[in-house]
């Protein structure tokens, strides 16, 4: 069985990507020992994805509002939706993207810049991403935690719990 569309259409999830012209990037290669996702039972967990497109990091720094050398809270948002493809791109590489039955929760690390308090903001670019993907099957809990550091200097990384279809489990 495969996950479909719940728009109506009846499609795969791969369809829907189709339409929207989003294209998943290959697996971003750990950066220490661990994998970037595993299968428990009916759930795939993603490690936590940084804004890597094509094997580099795309943005550093600590996110804050109105200071020079920053990185802003709409460019952290945008990475926010990067990490969020890279992590989806790590379930597909696992189980296969049709596979999903439905998104149950979004990790968010927001590297903070002192007084920095919109993180939720940030985690919206991930967040929507999966509701323009997964519509009424992208309705996820979320967690949006303000960080000092994060690996490599990024300023965002997200993971993700995916339910797979009961014939996939």
């Amino acid at each position: 069985m495969t996950g479909i569309d719940n728009t109506g259409s009846g499609r795969p999830w791969s369809a829907r990507l189709a339409e929207l012209g989003v294209t998943l990037p290959a697996v971003v290669a750990p950066v220490g020992s661990y994998t970037p996702a595993l299968q428990a039972g009916g759930f795939v967990y993603t490690s936590g994805q940084l804004p890597v497109v094509d094997g580099e990091l795309t943005l550093r720094g600590k996110v804050s509002e109105g200071a020079e050398g920053i990185v802003t809270p709409a460019q952290a948002q945008a990475a926010a939706r990067q990490c969020a493809l890279n992590a989806l791109a790590a379930v597909h590489d696992l189980v296969g993207i049709d596979a999903v039955e439905r998104v149950v929760k979004v990790v968010g690390f927001v590297a903070s810049a002192p007084g920095f308090t919109g993180q939720p903001g940030v985690l919206n670019g991930a967040s929507d991403l999966i509701g323009e993907i997964f519509g009424g099957a992208g309705v996820h809990v979320r967690s949006a935690v303000g960080v000092a550091e994060l690996p490599l200097g990024a300023p965002v990384e997200v993971e993700l719990i995916v339910q797979l279809t009961a014939g996939d489990r």
